[in-house]
């Protein structure tokens, strides 16, 4: 069961899918700074949701966690069901929740990794995008909202020899970003991404590269990882009034690669 607390005065609420750690974590902190209502949407670590959920409220922030796997019909219909419950409204969603693999040549993918891997990354993002739409769009008596869905660099460079799944999933979310944001663009929703690269998060240890951050600084031009921080900063400017002609951009947060 969702835990509540009251929601922040700026009356707005914004769900994060995958919010408990790492770049989802850093946009629940920085959204929650900024006055909104934050849904910390998690799967399986209760301790990581807790302890970000108290953090928000011992800095007078406003937090609600939901836990409830948003790789699958089920999960993600728990997760607007307990905002519509508690708040009857959307204003905002990050489509955060993502998921790699251990390195890999294409020739050797299993199909269960494929079918996990687009289960998440595309088919619930996408069935997600859409439950948001169904909230916050005009044509469904909503009050409009922006969507901001989570990338990759991985898009655009195809991480041969590593994660070719995960960057044709990616590449996926990136279309769905410029077509959703054209479909509902005279219904009050702007629809944009953001391109992280690579970021010191603990989704590296997840694919076996615990150390992959610290270790790829050659290959970035500013010569450094990135920070999860950066890349909320990225999608707070996108989720704010500071965006409003913007719809269907896709801003790389890659130091330069």
């Amino acid at each position: 069961m969702p835990v509540l607390t009251l929601a922040a005065p700026n009356g707005k609420i914004l769900l994060v899918t995958g919010g408990s750690r790492g770049i989802g974590a850093s946009i629940c902190r920085k959204a929650a700074d900024t006055g909104w209502t934050v849904v910390i949407n998690y799967v399986a670590n209760d301790d990581a949701a807790t302890r970000l959920t108290d953090e928000i409220r011992r800095s007078g922030g406003a937090a609600m966690m939901v836990k409830a796997d948003a790789g699958t019909e089920e999960g993600i219909g728990a997760i607007f069901s307990a905002v519509d419950e508690t708040f009857g409204r959307l204003d905002g969603f990050v489509n955060n929740a993502g998921v790699v693999d251990f390195p890999q040549r294409v020739e050797d993918y299993s199909w269960a990794r494929l079918q996990r891997m687009f289960a998440i990354n595309v088919i619930g993002a996408t069935y997600a995008a859409g439950q948001a739409v169904r909230r916050m769009s005009t044509a469904h008596g909503g009050h409009g909202g922006a969507i901001v869905n989570i990338s990759s660099a991985a898009a655009q460079i195809g991480s041969p020899n590593q994660y070719v799944d995960y960057a044709a999933s990616k590449g996926a979310i990136d279309t769905l970003t410029i077509g959703l944001a054209k479909e509902v663009a005279t219904e009050g929703i702007r629809v944009n991404g953001v391109r992280p690269g690579i970021i010191d998060t603990d989704i590296h240890a997840s694919g076996g590269l615990p150390h992959r951050a610290s270790e790829s600084a050659d290959i970035i031009p500013m010569r450094r990882a990135g920070r999860a921080d950066e890349v909320a900063d990225a999608v707070m400017f996108l989720l704010s009034d500071q965006a409003s002609y913007i719809t269907g951009a896709i801003l790389n947060v890659s130091g330069g690669r």
